[in-house]
């Protein structure tokens, strides 16, 4: 093995001789030197191991708005960076150059998780996200940078399709503070034809989140016209999480561009995702946002009690901050949902890449 290839421990032997890998319900069954499907867990010496340990695709400061999370430590930044592959196989990827890219040379970037603490510390950033692709395939080093990231009081964030198996998915989200959940669509038809996948099991990790962790989470709903915008599915979908979550979660319904295997398809209107927003409203949730549009509105947040604007922001640039000491609405004193310092960051729009290069010497 070399320095980037770890063992992992989310396998058995099968009876033919296969090993097969147990990390997320895709369940690949491998002979000795084959990958799976996420192109980066392989199985090498009748064992699965991951083999992109501590290589990254780039590393980023974003708004953690970006994320998106709304209620996370507004106004602060966060640096993100992602690796390579994926195990699912959405047709409209947004990111396909990155989660379908079977080339090594993608991961230009080398950093341990002590290298990344550093950087996130010295830069400035408030938490470290795992993006652009789904930290679910990188597991084993997702969890050993938050580990480091926790040491220096660096809060660590995932944004994923909560496509994972039971076991794992309790010892990652041990190590997480917040996470964005990736609800594709409502529709199992949908998750089958257009992801490779299934809906039950992403449903499965975000009524885990909620019952049995204290992780915040947010929900981002990709609208793709004609595939998953009906009022039909937004309906059941927004009663689902209502029922089954509760009304505080955040949801984000969020534009559409023509990508990857669906560039036949149209952007998503304003108007689309202002409608799904009335609906989600209307059926009772309390914090819905729509992203990837010009749209103050949607970017808003409001108290659901009184309607007072608490988190006035255009595009991911808070304009006005309304919000009481403890979270409150100074109007009536509703508590907002999440997780608030008295004073939000000004980090605003700004995308800065950064070179870990300068980290490498100092990170201990």
């Amino acid at each position: 093995m070399n320095s980037n290839t770890v063992k992992t421990k989310y396998w058995h032997k099968l009876d033919d001789g296969r090993v097969q890998c147990d990390l997320c319900p895709r369940a690949c069954k491998l002979k000795d030197g084959q990958t799976g499907l996420c192109f980066v867990r392989a199985c090498l010496d009748e064992q699965i191991v991951l083999t992109t340990y501590g290589r990254s695709s780039g590393f980023c400061i974003d708004p953690i708005e970006k994320k998106p999370l709304n209620h996370f430590y507004p106004g602060t930044s966060v640096l993100s960076f992602g690796t390579a592959g994926c195990n699912l196989a959405c047709k409209f990827c947004q990111n396909w150059d990155i989660s379908k890219s079977r080339e090594m040379d993608t991961l230009a970037d080398v950093a341990s998780p002590e290298t990344l603490a550093q950087a996130a510390k010295k830069t400035g950033c408030r938490s470290i996200a795992f993006t652009y692709n789904d930290p679910v395939i990188f597991h084993e080093y997702a969890i050993d940078v938050a580990q480091a990231c926790h040491e220096k009081e660096i809060k660590t964030v995932a944004v994923s399709a909560g496509y994972v198996s039971p076991e794992p998915r309790a010892e990652f989200y041990k190590y997480i503070d917040a996470v964005n959940i990736d609800l594709k669509a409502f529709s199992e038809d949908f998750y089958h034809k257009i992801t490779g996948s299934h809906l039950a099991p992403v449903l499965e990790t975000l009524s885990y989140l909620k019952h049995e962790t204290n992780v915040w989470f947010e929900i981002t709903n990709l609208l793709i016209p004609g595939e998953n915008d009906s009022d039909k599915e937004i309906n059941e979908m927004t009663k689902w999480i209502i029922s089954e979550l509760g009304p505080d979660v955040p949801l984000h319904f969020s534009a559409f561009h023509p990508d990857w295997k669906m560039r036949n398809i149209p952007r998503t209107s304003l108007k689309s995702l202002q409608k799904a927003r009335s609906i989600a409203i209307m059926n009772g949730l309390h914090y819905v946002y729509t992203g990837n549009v010009h749209d103050p509105e949607g970017d808003t947040t409001y108290c659901y009690e009184c309607g007072e604007e608490l988190i006035v922001r255009d595009w991911y640039e808070i304009k006005n901050w309304n919000l009481g000491a403890n979270g409150n609405c100074p109007k009536c004193n509703t508590v907002c949902a999440g997780e608030f310092e008295p004073n939000h960051g000004n980090w605003g729009s700004k995308r800065v890449p950064v070179r870990l290069d300068g980290f490498l010497a100092n990170a201990n």
